[in-house]
């Protein structure tokens, strides 16, 4: 158990950031849906949609690369960073001068031929964060928690800061006194731009604050394992990209594929990219796990109880996620005020994503099978199906359900990528899961939800007691069949 808690200790650190940064970056989304209207809140969604693709293609796997060959080669460590890292520059480099030709056709295509500035502010925080991934990576594997956590709390607060600036302060400023120095840097007929600008000035800040990483350029670029590096890398970027669209696509496609016209349709999307943000808790903690456990399993792999400690990792992981789906569903009348009262139709998903993402995690800890035998390609081809699931779901069913039916695109296909994850990695990397009990969890989170609604009805509870003792109740479960654990 004393690895299970580094790794949960590890994970603390890199979660209470994220939570704590998160959690500030969630309080733009009050911002943002009673500022501005649905319509206005799906141009946002649909571009950190398209920044979700881009990225993958910006990094092209070189952060898990990294990962596996910096131990492994006879280079060393340094040559291995470098290496990683001036290639990913000059990717984004490169990525950032095409975009910049070819702006305005590509503004006019998206419909957004009055807006150019959406374009180039998106393009311009994709190459920074994609470059910052390679110094953050070496963070993470040199065990630097701290110092990752706390660059990534103050990009999340810069973000905060300057969007409160942007979108409350200069507008009440520029009404007062329309000649005051507010003018030199608020145009009232930008609007959401403000939202990109925030962006960008804090992804800029972030890549200031990293630039001591950078003196890695001088380490050199190393061919012969540049081409180790790219063989390794290359399946990584299906994987990333067929991950984006599990994650991404359905927010992308709504804009199309709904029945209505463009502003309803936009004005839909807007509300299911507010409400998918109700699925924070849940995401937060995945991203979190993902930032401890991707280093973890690699250097831990050669251990004789190394199965055993992965088998444990994915039960407790499930435990506290069922834990989180049960806190978000339980008192979603509390959390519904996180976003504008246009937007709580859509508060049905919440429940569906939720428990997507649940399935998300699960897949994520079931990936070490192709990761630790090298078999990458295996591991595209089982990210390429949930793709290929993802958008023949997405298809079908947006215009006739709508973006619930794109709710449980999403849940189907990440419980169908763990349910092949697993059967693959029980062939190639066995490790004794304890299936049944993971399985009962979840059961028992699902039927304690759906309890609440009749146990409402026939007793005199408020609410939010009653929400208690259920949440409670699994807790205490849990506790009764882990306790010795």
């Amino acid at each position: 158990m004393s690895i299970i808690k580094k790794l949960a200790s590890q994970t603390a650190i890199y979660g209470l950031s994220s939570i704590f940064g998160r959690f500030l970056n969630y309080l733009l989304v009050p911002l943002y849906t009673y500022y501005f209207t649905a319509a206005e809140y799906g141009v946002v969604s649909e571009f950190y949609a398209y920044a979700g693709f881009f990225s993958v293609f910006l990094l092209f796997g070189f952060e898990t690369g990294y990962f596996r060959f910096r131990d492994k080669t006879g280079q060393g460590k340094d040559t291995t960073y470098s290496t990683a890292l001036l290639f990913v520059l000059l990717i984004n480099i490169g990525f950032f001068l095409l975009i910049l030709a070819s702006n305005q056709w590509l503004s006019a295509a998206l419909n957004y031929a009055d807006h150019p500035e959406y374009v180039l502010c998106f393009t311009l925080i994709l190459t920074l964060d994609a470059i910052a991934s390679i110094p953050f990576a070496r963070l993470r594997a040199e065990n630097k928690a701290w110092r990752f956590a706390g660059i990534k709390v103050i990009e999340i607060l810069a973000t905060v800061c300057f969007s409160l600036f942007f979108i409350i302060y200069c507008p009440k400023a520029y009404a007062a006194d329309p000649q005051s120095w507010v003018t030199a840097v608020y145009n009232p007929n930008l609007g959401i731009t403000y939202i990109f600008i925030a962006n960008l000035i804090a992804s800029c800040g972030k890549f200031l604050l990293l630039t001591p990483e950078l003196k890695g350029l001088a380490w050199g670029f190393d061919r012969a394992l540049f081409a180790r590096l790219i063989r390794y890398s290359l399946p990584m970027v299906a994987i990333g990209f067929a991950g984006i669209i599990n994650e991404m696509l359905d927010r992308a496609l709504l804009k199309y594929l709904l029945p209505y016209d463009l502003h309803t349709n936009l004005t839909m999307l807007g509300i299911y990219g507010a409400c998918y943000k109700l699925s924070i808790l849940m995401s937060l903690f995945i991203q979190a796990f993902r930032y401890a456990a991707e280093p973890f399993f690699f250097a831990y792999a050669d251990k004789s109880d190394a199965r055993q400690v992965y088998a444990d990792v994915l039960k407790f992981f499930v435990i506290f996620c069922v834990a989180i789906f049960l806190l978000v569903t339980l008192f979603l009348d509390f959390f519904q005020y996180f976003v504008g009262a246009e937007f709580r139709v859509g508060l049905k998903v919440v429940p569906i994503l939720l428990m997507a993402n649940l399935f998300l995690g699960i897949y994520v800890n079931l990936s070490i099978w192709y990761k630790l035998t090298d078999k990458t390609l295996l591991g595209a081809g089982v990210s390429l199906a949930g793709a290929a699931l993802t958008i023949a779901l997405n298809w079908y069913w947006i215009p006739e359900f709508g973006y619930v039916g794109s709710a449980w695109a999403t849940l189907v296909c990440y419980a169908s990528m763990a349910f092949i994850s697993y059967s693959f990695g029980q062939y190639y990397y066995p490790v004794a899961y304890q299936v049944k009990r993971i399985l009962a969890y979840i059961v028992l989170g699902v039927a304690l939800y759906w309890a609440k609604q009749p146990l409402l009805v026939y007793s005199d509870w408020q609410p939010w007691m009653l929400s208690s003792a259920l949440i409670s109740l699994y807790l205490l479960t849990v506790l009764l069949f882990e306790r010795r654990r």
